[in-house]
């Protein structure tokens, strides 16, 4: 009897511990949520013109004819979030919805999502300390109209705060593959007109669904200067945009160790250097205040300075990067002397294929003495690798991935950009000017003559390439679906892609046919395989055919 009390003792002093471990847990997790100053929510203002077309106040949003739609608001933090979250509630639940689909796709396991959605709160609890305080309360501010189907996952503002982070996990998580941007620039002589012209690719893949409502999205705060950024519902920071001062800024992600705790997400960064840096010098100051989450390059134009910039930045260092030549070239490794051959930069290069896309862009640069907005275009839907080898569509090696949630070119002199439109970057690019939004030479309601400088689409690739593409990925989703597949008709749709042979491999295997499989695999190696950890994968493919034939 005395060793059963003894147990139960020990039992019961093990429940308790483990007890005040969790409350003590998700009293750590909960997050303070900011005080709203003088804000008022009358959504009776709200006024639908048409199915896509809506006014509130000062602001507005509709979708043009391209597909892109556009957002202007106008404001305090407050107020930039009421009508951000007012004019685009059905956009902020779709973006929600796209982004929790995927996941569930990327990670099957319900039981391993729950534990993730735990780590990250615990590696989040920690965020709103990082964050100013009126982006906080703008994120509040637009979370009030966020959807309660996804409370699952954590409270309105828990979420869209999170989401804020998600960008960075995404950065860190590279064999997830979420993030592999490509940016360059041009100016004085490599310029047709002498002006800078920046090009760049963002290509965060989180399912085609996840790009199918991007927001050109205009912003006059109350405070700092007004700008314009490529959004997405609910999503205040800024992956690529550029201020009423000629200021523009990109993010390309550097190889990171995991993060253990919050720091501030890069996007948040971008969004406070936009808000309020004029030129170079600003944009690297305010870079400076913050500890980043994650390894990152901010690609800084300015007109004030007529050059470019990379402000490289990891959790503890921030340095700035400005060789002195006509060009800047942007994929994931860090360039300057400081970070170029720290062990991780150079193993991100080695095993990566960050240098081997620099190459193919530095290769195009080559190709011409000087390039307009079109030529820079032309080398954003670059499908090719190095020598123009054709290395199968959707190859990481690409410029162009086909993957890109957007494409934009920014010419800061003339308060200038181009946003691509759907497909990636295959269709138009729309031009739009800063100077007439926020000088209000147009209104909602009056009409822009986007065709007067809107970059065409490439009919050709959507003629005769794209369609083969579109039946390659039919094919794979097929595949991961374990329906059936005629594998001839596999390679047909992408002859030079690596991953074509390893899914024919996966396909043979699934048929029990493990030599057939083994031979599929070994083939897949003779193509451009960007990445060791893609060889890794593909050879031990092949070792485990090896093992179950003999």
């Amino acid at each position: 009897m005395k060793a059963k009390k003894i147990l139960l003792l020990i039992g019961l002093t093990i429940f308790s511990f483990l007890l005040i471990i969790v409350i003590w847990y998700f009293s750590i997790i909960q997050l303070d949520e900011p005080i709203l100053v003088e804000y008022k929510i009358d959504t009776q203002e709200l006024i639908q013109l048409n199915d896509t077309t809506f006014q509130y106040k000062d602001s507005w949003l509709r979708k043009n004819r391209f597909g892109l739609w556009e957002m202007y608001i106008s404001g305090s933090p407050e107020e930039l979030g009421i009508k951000n979250g007012i004019l685009a509630q059905k956009l902020i639940e779709y973006q929600e919805e796209a982004f929790v689909k995927q996941i569930k796709k990327m990670i099957p396991s319900e039981s391993y999502l729950n534990f993730l959605k735990y780590v990250t709160s615990f590696i989040n609890y920690q965020l709103p300390d990082h964050i100013p305080n009126e982006y906080l309360r703008e994120i509040k501010a637009v979370s009030l109209f966020a959807s309660d189907d996804f409370m699952f996952i954590g409270d309105n503002y828990a979420r869209q705060l999170n989401y804020h982070a998600a960008h960075d996990i995404g950065h860190a998580m590279q064999n997830l593959h979420l993030v592999e941007c490509t940016a360059f620039g041009v100016n004085n002589s490599l310029s047709s007109d002498s002006n800078l012209l920046i090009g760049r690719n963002f290509d965060f893949y989180v399912g085609d669904e996840f790009a199918e409502n991007k927001i050109v999205m205009f912003v006059k705060p109350d405070n700092g200067y007004s700008f314009s950024s490529i959004t997405w519902g609910g999503m205040i920071g800024v992956v690529s945009g550029m201020n009423d001062r000629g200021l523009s800024i990109t993010l390309n992600s550097a190889k990171s160790e995991i993060p253990l705790f919050a720091k501030t997400p890069v996007s948040i960064i971008a969004r406070d250097i936009l808000q309020y840096a004029s030129n170079i010098d600003e944009a690297f100051a305010i870079a400076q205040k913050y500890q980043s989450f994650v390894a990152e390059s901010f690609m800084v134009s300015s007109a004030a300075d007529q050059q470019m910039a990379i402000i490289e930045k990891t959790p503890d260092q921030t340095i700035l990067y400005q060789p002195n030549n006509d060009k800047l070239v942007l994929t994931n490794h860090f360039q300057s002397e400081e970070l170029f051959n720290t062990e991780i930069n150079q193993e991100n290069i080695d095993e990566n294929v960050t240098d081997y896309r620099f190459q193919r862009v530095e290769e195009l640069l080559a190709e011409k003495k000087e390039f307009d907005e079109l030529d820079i275009a032309n080398i954003l839907r670059d499908t090719k690798g190095l020598k123009n080898a054709d290395i199968g569509l959707g190859n990481e090696g690409a410029i162009n991935q086909l993957i890109a949630h957007h494409s934009i070119i920014f010419k800061p002199e003339q308060n200038m950009f181009w946003v691509s439109s759907s497909p990636y970057q295959l269709g138009p690019y729309v031009c739009y000017n800063l100077d007439s939004i926020f000088n209000h030479k147009y209104s909602l309601l009056q009409h822009i003559n986007y065709t007067k400088k809107t970059i065409h689409s490439d009919s050709v690739f959507l003629e005769n390439e794209y369609p083969k593409f579109l039946k390659f990925k039919k094919l794979k989703e097929d595949i991961n679906q374990n329906r059936a597949v005629n594998i001839d008709e596999l390679i047909r749709s992408n002859p030079n892609y690596f991953h074509t042979y390893e899914l024919a491999g996966d396909v043979m295997l699934l048929q029990k046919d493990s030599l057939k499989a083994k031979g599929f695999y070994h083939m897949a190696l003779q193509y451009f395989v960007p990445n060791l950890h893609e060889v890794n994968r593909i050879k031990e493919k092949a070792r485990s055919c090896s093992e179950q034939v003999n």
